[in-house]
């Protein structure tokens, strides 16, 4: 049975690991070798029970960890074309690690099969991850997006569980203390999903039978994990939190636990 281990989730890192103990798949690694395999430990999974990992875009706080993961494991590398090149050109794979660019195609690993989908976000390319798992669940991870295009709607419709970018209250975002460029580039349509439209696709999609919703990428300047959720929840009035679908907020860091779905 594949779990969800948000394992670090925030502006400031991010990683998730989907399937068991036994084996699965990592979904970025924007944190230190040593905090990832600490972050491991505390969920029982040993490093040896990752067989890929997947890369949304180049952006540190997704990358940050990945030069040493490879050089430490020769993992293969799955991505989009040119995130995989601007990294190898950056010296952030290990030359052992074989490369393999998705686009386009679903791979199979784990006991899963993997498809990628364009997210509109400020890389040189950006991507989210569709996830069929050996019990024939559908579940995804779609964070880093200024909004919801018709092909991340469709790549989530049908999901038992997706992990939905929650990142920013704009009225933090508005009144808050970063410069005028960054608070743009966040609002922008290639920027992030604020609580307010994580609330509108959430609800769509729970309309059309997905369960579970785990909100992700908070920022820590511009969000709290109760205002989203709050928030989120709000938009949600015309369904039964409970009973129609669950919903959580993904840690910052993990202090141990899955969702199961």
């Amino acid at each position: 049975m594949a779990r969800i281990y948000p394992l670090f989730s925030s502006s400031k890192g991010n990683s998730t690991f989907i399937g068991n103990e036994k084996q699965g798949i990592l979904i970025d690694c924007g944190v230190s070798f040593k905090r990832l395999s600490a972050a491991l430990e505390v969920n029982n999974i040993p490093l040896s029970a990752i067989r890929a990992v997947f890369i949304t875009h180049e952006h540190s706080d997704h990358i940050a960890g990945l030069a040493m993961l490879s050089k430490k494991t020769s993992l293969p590398i799955y991505g989009q074309k040119r995130t995989l090149q601007r990294l190898c050109d950056g010296g952030k794979i290990a030359p052992g690690s074989p490369v393999i660019d998705m686009s386009g195609i679903s791979i199979s690993c784990a006991d899963m099969e993997i498809s990628c989908f364009n997210t509109p976000h400020d890389a040189i390319q950006s991507c989210g991850y569709k996830i069929h798992t050996g019990d024939d669940k559908y579940c995804a991870v779609c964070t880093d997006l200024g909004h919801v295009t018709p092909e991340v709607d469709q790549a989530l419709e049908g999901c038992r569980l997706v992990m939905l970018e929650a990142n920013y209250d704009e009225n933090m975002l508005r009144t808050g203390p970063y410069p005028l460029y960054l608070k743009e580039r966040i609002l922008s349509q290639n920027g992030h999903l604020s609580n307010d439209d994580c609330a509108v696709q959430a609800a769509s999609l729970i309309s059309r039978g997905t369960t579970h919703i785990l909100l992700g990428h908070l920022s820590q300047d511009n969000n709290r994990p109760a205002i989203a959720d709050r928030t989120v929840e709000a938009g949600l009035s015309g369904f039964v939190r409970g009973k129609d679908y669950l919903m959580g907020v993904a840690p910052v860091e993990t202090q141990g636990g899955a969702v199961i779905f």
